[in-house]
């Protein structure tokens, strides 16, 4: 008999990057007593990860619960970005409906569309949230009717279409459901997730049901398996067979070390759970998301959707270059095939697959985001390696014909760079599908565009806007490939020789073009030192010194001027290389070089018009 677990609800938080969510979590936190009164809070408290506090970006979802008027609310903030929508995907099976967080002042976004559509498609109920009304440009009544139009859009039912919206400010965690009325708190929050959200339905007398929604990876205790109880309970010491709906094959019996609850941002040991409960298992050494945990004697494992699948990749190598193995810890290939096949516990969404050479893996990933995030992570753990451009992943129809990954791009630009937009655009294939005045005097643009269009552009695309430029891409299918696409127009400014750059070379180096490197640095034959001005490389000294002579002239002793270099970040330096360029990537620096280093070998490939190869 199926029954109703009044004391919980379980609640994800969706919305587009960006819009305050995670600043939400924190004040919901707060206010329900999980800290000291005088206990110091960091910002942002559910985002722990290095990277993801640098960047502002949550990049795993996390769970964490609250206890309200004698109800415990879990709630799992989940990523915004479109390379980690597979997690957004299979977070919202845990639970039983979702706040969707819109920012006052920009409105609904393409992600707040994505994570929305999946939310309708699983029936969830939605609690409409416009955050930010502190704002001064904030517009709240118009995002309510931007909202209801998006439902519309998304073909919601009535019952969807009559949400609940309430108004909020995260930063002085505060909430109210009419607007014309100020409060203090975020009371009216807890009430309408308490009334609005259903408490979580199952048996729980009949046997074990619990998917596996997310992986946790701990060095101590290995994988940490997190889900929903759906039916029976679930307790210490249990036998239980692993089941997965693709894979009918699949029945193991394990047995349950350690169950753990979340209560505030820990986790909680616990002898037992029941139906609605969100709990963490440590001790199965193979648990992967999408896995039922069953009671033997009935094992039926719970539908899940497959992840969605990866559209882009890159090769991860082995660093071989002249001043290899001078600043990493982990430099072999052994080092680097562990620790890629390690991500694989806990990113569903990368492949990685070997290749005909031991020092070479393919990497595939959502996007170029989130292959940078992996790299960005290996690089501060000690890693050493190199990687090539990323490149799209393409597939066949049925009479042969070649696809690509098709993309969805919303631009939101002010009015008078609209129009460089779209021919840079336009030269990467994409097509403008539709052109709306946004809110004040800019523009929005939505393009369809090939996946690889899009790679390298967005430097570009900050350039030309001069910063004021939104771009939000978000993957749409797979279409008919669109022709050839030349990704950079100008060449590189190669290192002739090995040594020490010196200002005197540099000085003499710049006029060719823009240079990424100052006086000091080390620098190898072959190396990429700056960007030309032209079409073609161009090799140059900069390890050359004056010579010395007899004679002084007047000029001479006047100090060199140089122009600052160029550094550039991860991003840019992925954008920036080429298809016959590398990326070396050590713990202190990040050093752009041909494939090919030797001079003749390159010059001979290049006359041959093959694609160098390592």
């Amino acid at each position: 008999m199926n029954q109703k677990r009044e004391d919980v609800r379980n609640v994800a938080i969706i919305a587009h990057v960006d819009h305050g969510k995670t600043t939400l979590v924190d004040e919901l936190l707060k206010q329900s007593g999980v800290f000291r009164e005088n206990q110091e809070v960091a910002e942002r408290v559910m985002d722990s990860n290095d990277i993801e506090r640098e960047r502002g970006i949550t990049i795993l979802s996390k769970n964490t619960a609250v206890m309200y008027n004698g109800v415990k609310i879990n709630i799992i903030d989940t990523p915004g970005h479109a390379d980690f929508g597979g997690e957004v995907e299979r977070v919202l099976k845990m639970v039983n409906g979702v706040i969707l967080v819109v920012d006052a002042f920009e409105g609904p976004m393409p992600q707040t569309r994505f994570v929305l559509k999946k939310a309708l498609e699983l029936q969830l109920p939605v609690i409409v949230c416009i955050n930010k009304i502190d704002r001064p440009e904030a517009r709240p009544l118009e995002v309510e009717d931007e909202v209801l139009e998006l439902f519309l859009d998304l073909e919601a039912n009535d019952s969807q279409l009559d949400c609940p919206f309430v108004f909020a400010s995260a930063k002085t965690g505060s909430a109210t459901t009419n607007i014309t009325v100020k409060n203090k708190d975020m009371k009216p929050l807890f009430d309408t997730i308490i009334d609005y959200i259903p408490a979580p339905e199952g048996d729980p007398d009949a046997g074990t049901q619990l998917l596996i929604s997310t992986i946790d990876y701990n060095e101590y205790v290995g994988r940490i398996g997190v889900g929903k109880v759906d039916n029976g309970s679930i307790s210490i010491n249990q036998e239980v067979v692993i089941t997965n709906h693709h894979d009918p094959e699949k029945q193991k019996r394990v047995k349950v070390s350690k169950l753990y609850e979340f209560d505030g941002l820990s986790k909680v040991e616990v002898k037992q759970a029941g139906i609605g409960s969100i709990v963490a298992i440590s001790g199965i050494s193979d648990l992967r998301i999408g896995d039922t945990l069953c009671s033997p004697d009935n094992p039926a494992p719970i539908p899940f959707q497959k992840i969605s699948e990866p559209t882009i990749a890159m090769h991860f190598m082995v660093n071989d270059s002249p001043l290899a193995g001078k600043e990493g810890k982990y430099i072999t290939s052994r080092h680097l095939r562990d620790r890629l096949f390690r991500e694989l516990n806990t990113d569903v969404s990368l492949r990685v697959e070997e290749t005909d050479s031991t020092d070479s893996f393919k990497v595939s990933g959502r996007g170029e985001l989130h292959l940078s995030v992996l790299i960005e992570n290996m690089r501060r753990e000690g890693y050493e390696f190199s990687v090539s451009k990323a490149e799209v992943l393409y597939r066949q129809d049925e009479k042969g014909h070649l696809l690509e990954p098709m993309e969805q791009v919303y631009i939101d630009v002010p009015e008078e760079f609209a129009g460089n937009v779209i021919e840079k655009l336009g030269q990467r294939k994409g097509e403008l599908v539709n052109m709306t005045p946004g809110n004040g005097s800019t523009t929005r643009l939505e393009f369809m565009i090939p996946s690889r269009g899009l790679i390298g552009y967005r430097g570009e695309f900050l350039t030309d806007t001069k910063g004021n430029g939104v771009m939000n891409a978000i993957f749409d299918s797979y279409g008919p490939y669109k022709g050839d696409i030349s990704y950079r127009n100008l060449g590189s400014l190669i290192a002739f020789e090995a040594g020490e750059a010196i200002t005197y070379g540099l000085f003499n180096a710049q006029e060719r073009g823009i240079l990424f490197i100052g006086p000091g640095e080390k620098v190898y034959a072959g190396m990429v030192i700056g960007q030309t001005g032209r079409s073609e490389d161009i090799e140059v000294n900069v390890c050359k010194t004056k010579k010395l002579t007899n004679t002084r002239s007047s000029s001479a002793d006047e100090a060199l001027r140089l122009t600052p270099p160029k550094i550039l970040s991860l991003e840019q330096a992925l954008d920036f290389i080429d298809t016959d360029e590398l990326l070396e990537v050590t713990p202190a620096s990040l050093r752009i070089r041909k494939k090919i280093l030797d001079h003749t070998l390159r010059k001979r490939a290049s006359l041959q018009g093959q694609k160098p190869t390592r």
